[in-house]
């Protein structure tokens, strides 16, 4: 990562690694979002801005976090499983994992992972999209299923959808199944009143924003949350961010590459919440769960 001014080191308990997963294999509609993880660190390290956070953060300065190397998948039908053991590998080191997609299928393994680890986790999806389809155009793992696959192998206690404005019956009779809790982007001021009791996984698919704001995705829905209110939620989130990921940015479908610098400043501040989390002692209640 030396084109990135990255001093390598080996990462402690509770430190951050930020890890490419260059997958875009169960894209339902256009490729595209494997090219993502290397655009986003170009942005996020961009001359055109700095490294500072909106809370006077410097992550130029600041240790306790580090890029890793991309995922290679050599065998694209072992991806779910190269997926779940890198991060389990991380998270046995009490590692905290971000990652960046690649498309939302990545989010299934990386939830099998941490499922092992956190027993009383929740996630945070922030999107467009619900993805609980049961299948999708016969895949059960596309892009459009990762959160019916979590659900139905109960990996987490909870989960929370905010931003959705695509919602079929199917997906509804399916939230109405799993128990999820949504915030339709219709009603998006109630998102002050989500709080969560323990480890909270955040899931954003870059489509959760209006393409207004992030044209550089490959579903475009009109109607979307503005960069101002992303950021908001992740700045005011009421629980312990121990994870998370970011996907569906296609840099093929972004203009002048204006989504891919919103990723990267959104990347910016999903770091350093979870450094200021840490420096606030972190989240200890760390329960295998195997």
């Amino acid at each position: 990562m030396s084109n990135f001014n990255i001093k390598e080191k080996n990462l402690t308990a509770e430190e951050i690694a930020v890890i490419g997963i260059p997958f875009d294999e169960n894209s339902s509609f256009r490729r595209g979002a494997a090219l993502a993880p290397m655009r986003i660190r170009e942005a996020l390290f961009s001359e055109s801005t700095n490294m500072w956070t909106e809370k006077s953060i410097d992550l130029g300065l600041m240790s306790g976090w580090q890029f890793l190397d991309d995922l290679e998948f050599l065998n694209r039908k072992m991806a779910f499983e190269l997926i779940e053991s890198k991060i389990n590998e991380l998270l046995n080191k009490k590692i905290r994992v971000i990652s960046i997609g690649g498309d939302h299928s990545i989010t299934y393994p990386i939830i099998r992972a941490y499922g092992k680890w956190y027993s009383k986790l929740s996630i945070l999806h922030l999107d467009a999209h619900p993805d609980l389809y049961d299948e999708l155009y016969g895949n059960r793992h596309s892009h459009a299923c990762p959160f019916a696959r979590i659900m139905e192998e109960n990996l987490v206690k909870r989960l929370v959808q905010v931003g959705v404005r695509t919602l079929t019956g199917h997906q509804r009779e399916q939230a109405k199944r799993f128990g999820v809790e949504i915030i339709e982007m219709r009603e998006i001021d109630r998102v002050n009143e989500i709080m969560f009791n323990g480890p909270v996984y955040l899931s954003l698919d870059m489509d959760c924003l209006d393409p207004a704001f992030a044209p550089g995705v490959s579903h475009h829905e009109p109607g979307g949350m503005s960069t101002r209110e992303v950021l908001r939620i992740i700045q005011n989130l009421k629980g312990k961010l121990i994870g998370a990921d970011l996907v569906e940015y296609n840099p093929e479908r972004d203009p002048q590459d204006i989504t891919g610098m919103v990723a990267g400043k959104l990347l910016k501040e999903i770091i350093g919440r979870m450094l200021e989390e840490k420096n606030n002692g972190g989240y200890r209640d760390r329960t295998p769960h195997l």
